[in-house]
């Protein structure tokens, strides 16, 4: 696969099937994926990737903290960082919602049908399905130009895992539970969670996976200045 056609191809998957990754394709994805872009090759990134009985364990967990704290026996942890603005202005917030809204339809669950869009949020915290998942963190005395070294990291490994025929879903939404995540990948108090990855191979039937998101054209995003 070149890489225009891994660009295109690329999407968040949000059902996977239960096929294994096999290791060796990840060890050779997460060596390659180790020459993304670090300024001053600080490298300011920490991964670890669970499979097999160890992530079904972490599920179990996982899916045990959700349902005390639906029965109010758990307060929510304090989230690492908060993943959206709490006042998105447009373009974004159209953008936001729009991507949602055309998500919810692919999978037939009408906005009034709230329960239904939680559980199926929810479905987040098991990696929909995929068999292999993956977390990054970061020492907490790096700043933003650092964060967008693990941003290019990430896209690296996503665009290398496309070229292996496999497929993935970037989760910004594990940093609400960095207490139970941190217990579980044993982290120091300095290092911070900044995301989780759902890596796997697509259920081709599965409805939600029909979504390809809307980008802006080139003309709301980008000016040309000398041509």
């Amino acid at each position: 696969m070149n890489l225009h056609d891994a660009i295109a191809s690329r999407r968040s998957v949000r059902d996977f099937l239960d096929t294994p990754v096999p290791e060796a394709v990840i060890r050779r994805v997460l060596e390659h994926a180790l020459r993304a872009p670090s300024g001053g090759n600080l490298q300011p990134w920490h991964l670890h990737v669970l499979t097999g009985a160890p992530l079904a364990d972490f599920k179990a967990r996982m899916q045990q903290r959700l349902q005390d704290e639906a029965a109010g026996g758990a307060a929510p942890e304090p989230g690492e960082y908060t993943v959206y603005p709490p006042e998105l202005v447009s373009p974004y917030r159209e953008r936001r919602f729009q991507v949602g809204e055309a998500m919810y339809a692919e999978l037939g669950i009408p906005r009034e049908d709230k329960a239904g869009r939680l559980r199926w949020f929810a479905r987040n915290y098991a990696f929909f399905g995929a068999p292999l998942a993956l977390f990054c963190s970061v020492d907490r005395r790096m700043g933003p130009p650092q964060w967008s070294d693990l941003g290019m990291l990430l896209q690296t490994l996503m665009l290398l895992l496309r070229a292996e025929g496999l497929d993935s879903c970037a989760q910004e939404c594990w940093a609400r539970y960095p207490q139970t995540v941190g217990q579980t990948l044993k982290l120091p108090p300095e290092r911070m969670l900044f995301a989780g990855m759902a890596i796997g191979y697509a259920n081709p039937e599965h409805p939600v996976n029909r979504l390809q998101t809307a980008r802006a054209p080139l003309s709301e995003v980008v000016e040309f200045i000398g041509f």
